[in-house]
């Protein structure tokens, strides 16, 4: 099957102040995020995207649009990549929902947890987050599979939560085990499905070459690439 790549947007000024953005309108990069975008579009453009899907949402969209023009790849929206749907909790003071009931349960058992309701914003369960989510990576990677074959490279531009529950996932991990994964602004993870489970190459990588994630065709004087075949032992890595 291809590798996805795992992309989070650069920062914003939500993430330096410590709110919780969610789904409000207008939040976009920072003139730190907007660097940070820019470099990583850098970084992969000896990699050869053959398509880039990203969240609806403003900063992800500015993120995908720095990628877009470096890889000359035009971007498609899915809604199902957008961030979690906090309901009441969007636009608030991270210090603040930290004294809620319902934090603990975020934390320690975030399977369990949905968010309230709101007027203003839909309220959905990380569970429901995760699902869609993994929905739409599973129906991408196939048809980017059917329509390049199994070594081509497509990427996501996403949210930290929703692809720390796309990794948990990939490494086998339960729902309840997601906020051990660390995902930053303009960072990369990598996966690769494999026929019969995801190999997770790369999680929250802000610095590293990306020259390794050309296909083995384009690549053959290193040899370096996703797993090939799935051996019984050491998942092909040795």
């Amino acid at each position: 099957m291809p590798t996805a790549l795992m992309i989070r947007h650069g920062r914003t000024t939500s993430n330096a102040d410590g709110v919780l953005a969610g789904w409000t309108a207008g939040i976009g990069l920072d003139g730190r995020g907007r660097e940070q975008a820019r470099a990583l579009a850098a970084r992969l453009v000896p990699v050869p995207l053959v398509r880039l899907v990203t969240s609806p949402l403003q900063r992800c969209v500015e993120t995908a649009g720095e990628i877009a023009t470096a890889s000359d790849v035009a971007p498609e929206q899915d809604v199902r990549l957008g961030e979690c749907r906090y309901g009441a909790w969007t636009g608030r003071a991270l210090k603040e929902l930290a004294e809620e009931p319902l934090w603990r349960t975020v934390q320690d058992q975030p399977s369990a947890a949905r968010f309230p309701d709101s007027d203003q914003f839909e309220a959905e369960s990380l569970a429901q987050m995760q699902a869609r989510a993994l929905a739409a990576v599973r129906e991408h990677d196939a048809a980017v599979r059917e329509a390049h074959g199994e070594h081509a490279v497509w990427a996501l531009v996403s949210h930290g939560d929703v692809i720390k529950a796309i990794i948990a996932d990939a490494s086998g991990s339960h729902l309840d085990q997601f906020q051990r994964f660390v995902v930053g602004p303009a960072s990369l993870s990598v996966v690769h499905y494999g026929a019969r489970r995801p190999f997770v190459l790369r999680v929250n990588d802000t610095g590293a070459d990306l020259s390794w994630l050309r296909p083995p065709e384009q690549d053959q004087a290193t040899g370096e690439g996703v797993p090939e075949g799935d051996a019984a032992v050491g998942g092909g890595h040795g």
